[in-house]
């Protein structure tokens, strides 16, 4: 009997991102007992910490809005372009009709030279 139990994909996930979590937090404990053997008060260490984590976020938000905006433009613009006309008259087009194969405009009338006595 095989009693190995299989870890999922997803637990498997969940447990790197914890590894991850708990590496960046003992780099930030490193960062601050740093900061405390330079002469910096704890509470100082804290809030210097917390500025950086407020500034990075800044950062990612701003880009995230100047991205978010991005989108939303080439959206609306690929949603005007799709819904342009691109010409507003009729064309011409080589077809038959009441006079013989020709080109014609679309309200009917041949527009090429045309010599009905030509035809026999």
């Amino acid at each position: 009997m095989n009693t190995t139990t299989r870890i999922s994909t997803a637990e498997r996930l969940g447990r790197s991102i914890g590894r991850g979590w708990r590496g960046y937090l003992r780099r930030e404990q490193r960062v601050a007992r740093w900061l405390v053997t330079l002469g910096v008060p704890v509470g100082g260490a804290a809030a210097v910490l917390w500025i950086v984590k407020l500034a990075v976020l800044g950062v990612l938000l701003y880009s995230a809005f100047w991205l978010a905006l991005l989108l939303v433009f080439a959206v609306i613009a690929a949603g005007v372009m799709g819904n342009a006309e691109l010409d507003d008259e009729p064309q011409t087009e080589w077809r038959t009709g009441p006079l013989g194969f020709g080109l014609y405009h679309p309200d009917g009338s041949r527009i090429d030279p045309h010599d009905p006595d030509a035809e026999a």
